[in-house]
């Protein structure tokens, strides 16, 4: 034989050895098959006395005969590790547990099967559907321990999961989420281990379609559970009945975007003696809703309406002649153009004792409504936020008409009302516990003084009066005229108020200057009341002006810095906290020295 036919004969071995092996075939198995072949036939003609083939075998066995020994000494390596298998601990244990029906020696050759079956990239046949397939690291087990086929793996995975009972989510019991609660719980007053009451509400609120009714629970849980179905998004048709039962008489709803009209209508019907209603993004209160509740003989005392923008100012009309005899408060919120100042007239005429008047958001409302309040002798509180530029001669008109009895006077986003309406305030208040004026570009700090200086009104225990300021985006920080409440306006104030001060908010009153502040909370200063205070933006408030804070203020609880980049390093007592410090570790501070 030539060189280059040896090279090509060795090429032609070499590509079929690779084949086979591709294909798990061994030249020894099937020199086996062959010999077991030729045993087969040896055997047959040695019955028929055939002498030429019984030689021929003999011959050919002759020469396979190692291949027999080593057949043998697998059997034998076999039997070997199968006696170590069943002399381990761990197969006595298995055995243990498998019980004594299990015979030891198929269980044996079982683990033994297991630990050598077919690796990644060898052949093996399905054990559902016999057909050959290629191992992988993915392969299925069959229930007889042997290995399946991708199309047979992938049923019987199928019905494993199926009937593999389903896992509870693991509850988070860290992270931003978890840091975020409990920053939320601290902002809301809830701080420490919750109470009973509390983790009955929430377990409620999980459980809601479990729950049939509320019983007799007090009035202030029924609210807490309404808050935080609300807050959830679970105030729906379905859990509306837990609040609406024919006895009640306080239904507040604080968010009813979910809600239809006859699930309002519902409300009238099953609640006969709803005294006080309030319900929240009430979109679907239309026409029609208002219609039945017109027809029943309901006697509301309370009628709160807020997101209702669909509802016609006829119809608040016709709300407000047949049941303003008994009302006492009336609070619209967002109704656009749908309540004005012929519905101020309206209450003029038919609410002749109603105590509480709030409008906000109000489109239509003019200064000429604003001026008809002051007619409303019954007042006692009052809260205004329109659209419409308000002018100050109407503010003025209005509280010398009802100021003798104003409780609470809150007037938001007032740009044009100026020092008239604080010198009217002044006059005619005496008995004010709550004073809001919020967004005055008109208002100076003489004007503030004015109000506190002399002021027969006892303290005011509630006081916002944010961003009353001067407002120049060219420069924000000169001040001429002292518009807004500047240092005179924020020392008059404190020692008009002080003393009995609860919540105090002039967030954005940038031009109160830092000595002020120091004057006010000097080492001998003392605001026994104070716990809650709004200085965010007020830029000259230093680490050590909340140091004076904390020692002059032994109850606060929360004051709010936002803006201040002044404060860097403040120790906060234990037990308060600081919302708003511009540092990398969060924008809330529980206080721990």
């Amino acid at each position: 034989m030539s060189v280059s036919s040896a090279i090509s004969a060795t090429k032609d071995q070499s590509a079929l050895t690779d084949f086979l092996a591709s294909h798990n075939i061994s030249a020894r198995q099937i020199r086996d098959d062959a010999d077991s072949r030729r045993q087969a036939a040896a055997n047959q003609a040695r019955e028929n006395g055939d002498s030429s083939a019984v030689a021929e075998s003999s011959t050919t066995a002759s020469r396979r005969a190692p291949a027999g020994n080593k057949a043998t000494q697998k059997q034998k390596e076999e039997q070997k590790a199968i006696e170590k298998i069943k002399a381990s601990k761990s197969f006595k244990r298995r055995k243990k547990h498998a019980g004594d029906d299990e015979d030891e020696d198929d269980l044996a050759r079982a683990i033994f099967e297991q630990s050598h079956a077919p690796l990644p990239g060898q052949m093996d046949n399905c054990e559902i559907c016999e057909k050959r397939f290629t191992v992988t690291p993915y392969s299925v087990t069959g229930p007889n321990g042997g290995l399946l086929c991708a199309p047979c793996g992938r049923e019987i995975a199928k019905e494993r999961e199926e009937h593999r009972p389903k896992k509870k989510p693991r509850k988070q019991t860290g992270g931003i989420g978890a840091r975020r609660t409990t920053q939320s719980r601290i902002l809301d007053g809830d701080v420490g281990t919750k109470s009973l009451a509390t983790l009955c509400v929430q377990t409620l609120a999980k459980n809601v379609d479990m729950a049939s009714s509320l019983g007799d629970l007090p009035e202030h849980l029924i609210d807490k559970i309404g808050r935080i179905f609300s807050k959830r998004r679970l105030l729906k048709p379905e859990t509306l009945p837990l609040f609406v039962q024919p006895n009640t008489d306080v239904l507040h709803i604080y968010d009813g975007a979910k809600l239809g009209e006859d699930d309002l209508i519902r409300i009238f019907q099953v609640a006969t003696k709803l005294r006080h209603f309030k319900v929240r993004c009430a979109i679907q209160f239309k026409d029609e809703v208002m219609d039945y509740l017109l027809s029943r003989d309901t006697c509301l005392e309370t009628f709160y309406l807020h997101g209702a923008n669909l509802l016609s100012e006829a119809k608040w009309h016709e709300f407000i002649a047949a049941k303003g005899a008994r009302l006492r408060r009336l609070h619209v919120y967002y109704t656009d153009l749908h309540f004005g100042d012929d519905s101020i007239a309206e209450l003029q005429k038919h609410c002749l004792q109603l105590q509480r008047l709030k409008v906000e958001n109000n489109q239509k409302l003019t200064s000429k409504g604003v001026k008809a309040i002051g007619s409303l002798k019954s007042l006692q509180h009052l809260g205004l936020q329109v659209h419409h530029e308000i002018t100050s001669a109407a503010l003025t008109e209005c509280i010398a008409g009802i100021g003798a009895n104003l409780q609470t006077l809150s007037l938001k986003i007032f740009p044009d009302a100026g020092d008239e309406v604080l010198e009217a305030i002044h006059s005619h208040c005496r008995a004010l516990t709550k004073l809001r004026i919020t967004d005055s570009e008109a208002m100076t700090d003489e004007g503030f003084v004015n109000l506190f200086t002399a002021w027969e009104n006892p303290e005011v225990p509630f006081i916002d009066l944010q961003k009353c300021r001067q407002v120049d985006a060219a420069h924000p920080r000169e001040n001429p005229e002292n518009l807004g409440l500047c240092s005179q306006g924020f020392k008059a104030l404190m020692a008009h108020s002080g003393p009995k001060i609860r919540h105090l908010n002039v967030h954005a009153c940038r031009h109160i200057s830092r000595e002020a502040f120091e004057e006010v909370f000097n080492e001998n200063a003392l605001y026994p009341e104070l716990r809650s205070l709004e200085i965010s933006f007020c830029e000259e408030v230093t680490d050590f002006i909340l140091g004076s804070i904390f020692r002059a203020c032994p109850k606060i609880k929360e004051v709010n810095v936002f803006g201040c980049m002044k404060v860097k390093d403040v120790l906060v007592p234990r037990g308060v906290i600081l919302v708003g410090v511009p540092n990398a570790q969060g924008m809330v501070t529980e206080g721990i020295h």
